[in-house]
């Protein structure tokens, strides 16, 4: 008689939900944090170019020299640092869990936050702790000091700045964390491009600190490449754990060449920062909704019934994210994605209709 996934499979895996992407066709999707505009015609042209060019029946560069060489340039990533690419953040979110999972490791990070953190830890036999945010999502550095000394964890992971609530976290709280964790401090800066902070001119003053970064919120998203960068050390050991060939030559030769002419990311990010001011205030106008603030490209707010907002925005066609029963403190709320212009006009004028 065959064994059965309840014979063989590990029980926490087993009490897993697995991570649920709803179907989008048709949708003005504003559910994903992604960038909503297209690179401009004359850098498609230019892609285009770069993958007629791509020899499909080789493998890719192993060690994608040259679009590390492009990242230490436009990215300002210090020279001294190691450097490591992943299949978006999420491979390099496992590879550092993998690499620190002894028997007994704890992981810690705040929530709620990207549920990433929870899942790797659980897929990688690691404990995992979660210290909870105040009820306005700002930082209770007193709980999480506690938390730190009393689980001694491995690492920390710090989304800067947060998600789902998109606040930026007060500087010094974070170095005060780095200073204090007994393990790595890995700082999450997937919304960079639209908060305007970074820890990564600061990498060479602590040796346990590392900074993550995806090219996903920029724009790429389809190309699925994140990096992190920290002391060379780390990030020796972290490369062992990275599979062969996990960034393939489409995204090696396009997101090289895209980053080259990084002034047009920039200036659609800068439109998303306008764009989420303006919407901020159209919601904080609204009846009935609190909007918190933001440094991401995302909105979070609550509303007086947030499933029946969902569901009411899903039937006109717009995507959001129902955040009601992750967490406590996120009872009621949504997040919205900034889109377009008439992307978030769409919006806009269904929740007033709904509320």
């Amino acid at each position: 008689m065959s064994a059965s996934p309840q014979d063989l499979v590990r029980p926490e895996i087993m009490a897993l939900s697995g991570y649920h992407v709803p179907p989008a066709a048709g949708m003005i999707k504003l559910d994903a944090m992604e960038n909503p505009y297209h690179l401009p015609e004359a850098l498609r042209d230019v892609v285009a170019e770069v993958a007629y060019g791509v020899s499909l029946n080789r493998y890719p560069d192993a060690s994608a020299a040259k679009l590390k060489s492009t990242l230490r340039e436009t990215m300002q990533i210090p020279e001294a640092c190691g450097l490591v690419l992943g299949n978006g953040s999420d491979e390099l979110i496992q590879i550092v869990t993998m690499a620190l999972a002894k028997p007994g490791a704890t992981i810690l990070s705040i929530e709620p936050s990207f549920v990433m953190y929870r899942m790797i830890a659980t897929f990688c036999g690691a404990r995992y702790v979660g210290v909870p945010l105040r009820e306005d999502f700002s930082l209770d550095f007193g709980a999480l000091l506690t938390a730190v000394e009393r689980e001694n964890p491995a690492v920390i992971f710090i989304a800067y700045p947060n998600n789902p609530s998109g606040n930026l976290f007060a500087a010094e709280d974070i170095e005060a964390l780095i200073k204090a964790a007994p393990g790595l401090v890995v700082i999450d800066e997937a919304y960079t491009p639209f908060a305007g902070k970074s820890f990564m001119p600061r990498l060479a003053e602590f040796k346990n600190l590392i900074v993550m970064r995806t090219l996903s919120k920029l724009g790429l998203a389809a190309l699925r490449l994140g990096y992190m960068v920290g002391a060379k050390e780390w990030m020796d050991e972290f490369e062992k754990l990275r599979l062969p060939y996990n960034i393939n030559s489409l995204t090696q030769e396009i997101a090289a060449r895209v980053l080259e002419s990084g002034a047009a990311l920039q200036a659609q990010a800068e439109t998303i920062v306008a764009e989420r001011t303006r919407v901020y205030h159209e919601l904080a106008g609204m009846q009935g909704v609190k909007v918190f603030r933001s440094q991401a490209n995302f909105l979070l707010l609550r509303v007086p019934d947030a499933p029946m907002a969902f569901n009411g925005l899903k039937a006109r066609q717009i995507l959001v994210k129902n955040l009601h029963g992750a967490h406590p403190i996120l009872d009621n709320c949504l997040r919205v994605t900034i889109g377009t212009p008439a992307e978030n006009d769409a919006f806009l004028n269904v929740l007033s209709e709904l509320l």
